[in-house]
């Protein structure tokens, strides 16, 4: 393979990764509480070969169309308009359950950090309308602004993770990540992994960037298919080590705490802080959830503002920029300002969602897909039992969510 190959397949890949890791990974701490470690990772695996084999599903039925072709232009052919309309109201749906989720996370972030640095109580709701306000101006000025301020963020979410995780896991107590006691090993329950599902899903959520690397690379589904897999194994990576720092540092009762104060990130970040020796690690745990949740706060943001503008046909004038913003954000901001701890609520909502867009959909379109066409310049592995366990999965994180927000599976308290 020659060098500027691997360099497109690595700039791919990083796109995949970044797409898929964000502000939701503040989240998995929370809701594996109950489960723990090893449920936890066995948990995570599955979840990412799922999600990977959903996006190489898409890329099958992607090497049917010319390169360019949107997610839309695939459902809509392929399912026909109404699964194209069920489509494109899911992913809105999702889009706007975010950018609450990262109004309330934003702002729970500052009012931690204003309240550890300054002493100073600022309330549950200025930080999360200042948090939403800053960055929905960015968003309404231009695209390009953003997407340069976007590469500073991400440039600093890189550099304080590395810091903050170096110094979390220096400190790891093994009995608190082993889950042992004084009567020793307290084991973590399966139960709680069901309530789990869709949270962990959002996680590995990039799949509308599949047609994009197709548009991207060409006709070239190997090259793709290489990013998918490197890109959502960095991703895997980086949840491992965050799953393992975390845990090791706080205990499943100090989690019962955290959780009982509303499971927001700076509840989290409270939590660890408590049991992290000195105050340089604490900052930087607080910088990284901060610019992770204002990134994740942007690139949503941004697609969702697009879209709106595109369902509601307004223009790129000035005027037309700021009606915008107000049918994009300020639904969102309201839900922040009087939920303001809905967080790990909201993420699990958005995987709820996330579900049809990225799971069951992919599933009908690779079936609708191998009826259509006989032959296909990539086949996504699995062989005819994909699209059934696709749909088995899909189908049991929504229900299992469902009962989840009924209160009919258990909930780590």
């Amino acid at each position: 393979m020659k060098n500027t190959e691997k360099r497109k397949i690595l700039g791919g890949a990083m796109i995949i990764a970044g797409t898929a890791i964000g502000a939701g990974m503040l989240a998995l701490p929370m809701i594996s509480a109950g489960m723990w470690l090893y449920w936890s990772l066995a948990l995570m695996a599955v979840t990412w070969i799922l999600m990977l084999r959903s996006s190489q599903a898409i890329l099958e039925v992607n090497t049917h169309y010319a390169p360019g072709s949107s997610f839309h232009t695939l459902t809509q052919d392929s399912l026909g308009p109404l699964w194209s309309l069920v489509n494109g109201l899911a992913v809105a749906l999702v889009l706007y359950i975010l950018v609450y989720a990262y109004v309330s996370g934003g702002g729970s972030v500052i009012r931690q950090t204003a309240m550890a640095v300054f002493g100073v109580d600022a309330g549950e709701i200025w930080p999360g309308l200042v948090f939403s306000f800053i960055l929905a101006a960015c968003v309404w000025w231009s695209t390009k602004f953003v997407d340069r301020f976007s590469v500073v963020l991400m440039g600093g979410m890189v550099l304080t993770f590395v810091l903050s995780i170096a110094g979390m896991l220096s400190q790891i107590r093994m009995p608190v990540l082993l889950g042992l006691s004084g009567e020793g090993l307290v084991p973590g329950r399966l139960v709680f992994l069901w309530g789990a599902l869709s949270t962990y899903l959002t996680s590995f959520c990039f799949h509308a960037s599949v047609p994009s690397m197709v548009k991207y690379f060409g006709k070239d589904p190997a090259s793709v298919n290489a990013c998918l897999r490197y890109g959502t194994l960095i991703a895997l990576i980086c949840y491992v080590v965050w799953l393992v720092a975390a845990d090791g540092i706080i205990s499943r009762d100090q989690f019962r705490s955290v959780i009982a104060a509303g499971g927001n990130v700076g509840d989290l970040i409270r939590g660890a802080g408590s049991e992290l020796d000195g105050d340089f690690i604490l900052r930087m745990l607080e910088a990284f959830s901060f610019l992770a949740v204002a990134t994740s706060f942007l690139g949503a943001g941004l697609g969702l503002f697009d879209y709106m503008a595109d369902l509601c046909n307004f223009d790129d004038s000035p005027w037309g920029r700021a009606k915008t913003a107000l049918a994009t954000f300020l639904p969102p901001t309201l839900c922040g300002l009087i939920w303001p701890q809905g967080f790990l609520y909201a993420i699990g909502w958005a995987g709820l969602a996330a579900t049809i867009w990225s799971v069951l959909i992919p599933a009908m379109m690779l079936r609708a897909s191998r009826k259509k066409f006989r032959a296909a310049a990539y086949r996504a592995p699995w062989g005819r039992a994909l699209v059934p366990l696709l749909l088995a999965y899909g189908c049991l994180t929504a229900v299992c969510h469902i009962l989840y927000m009924l209160d009919m599976l258990p909930e780590y308290r």
